[in-house]
């Protein structure tokens, strides 16, 4: 069988020497900062950043005195964190995983996923959908009660804005699904590469949703464009949108346990 999922490990792979020359990646002290205010954690307690990439975060996190273990589909990515880490004298613990099939075997008591850390990003064949409960269904399994997630996401209200009649005829972006098809030329220091991806783009009705679907209840969906968060209304046209959340709900199966998060 085919793993559809391979598409995006080597996307990655092949992006990770290069993807801390992105330009929004140059604010990781400040996006900590804003993390920490949001989760309200005590030193030395646990996170999880899933889809941790080259581990920006997950490093200054661990600087700050928090024991970080860092989950991604790219040891290219993977590679480059553990020396970033080694570099920044932390300890971080790198996890190669699918964020669909990640089965942690610990409680952390917060999940962070940023910067399309997994959430999504579709392999061909996949269902959009099924493919991000699954996500929230492992990081609910992460967490106890009362546990929170910070997460962005691609902004659904921009792509609406953004694509016109000519992309949904040639199949760009499906007004239906959400899920845009990308076809890209990168010019990369090794020579040219033609690169084509899937993505999910989401709506805040949809995220309430689907979050509430997998036991997590919504607190806040602000703006979550890299290099400008803040509790602030979202900008219609930007990139990305953040949600914060709290688990409210522990998972079984396929069905839902209520518990009480005051117990």
């Amino acid at each position: 069988m085919t793993d559809n999922r391979n598409m995006w490990r080597e996307f990655f792979d092949d992006h990770a020497p290069h993807y801390m020359d992105n330009s929004f990646t140059k604010n990781t002290e400040a996006e900590a900062a804003f993390l920490l205010e949001e989760l309200g954690l005590p030193v030395g307690s646990r996170i999880l950043d899933v889809g941790c990439g080259t581990g920006r975060h997950a490093i200054e996190l661990a600087r700050q005195g928090y024991r970080v273990t860092g989950v991604d589909i790219s040891g290219g990515m993977l590679a480059e964190a553990a020396k970033a880490a080694t570099a920044a004298g932390v300890s971080v613990e790198w996890v190669m995983a699918d964020a669909t099939q990640f089965k942690p075997h610990e409680r952390f008591d917060a999940t962070i996923c940023l910067c399309e850390g997994a959430f999504g990003l579709v392999g061909n064949g996949e269902d959009p959908e099924e493919h991000d409960r699954l996500i929230l269904h492992n990081i609910n399994a992460a967490m106890p009660i009362g546990g929170r997630l910070v997460m962005t996401t691609l902004n659904g209200y921009a792509g609406i804005r953004h694509h016109t009649q000519v992309d949904i005829e040639s199949g760009r972006f499906d007004p239906v699904t959400m899920v845009e098809h990308v076809k890209e030329e990168w010019d990369l220091p090794e020579g040219k590469k033609s690169i084509a991806y899937q993505e999910r783009r989401y709506t805040p009705p949809e995220l309430v949703r689907l979050f509430e679907q997998v036991g997590f209840q919504v607190e806040h969906i602000w703006g979550g464009t890299a290099g400008n968060w803040g509790r602030r209304p979202i900008d219609l046209d930007e990139i990305e949108v953040m949600i914060v959340a709290r688990k409210s709900r522990e998972l079984t199966g396929d069905k839902i346990v209520v518990s009480d998060p005051t117990a």
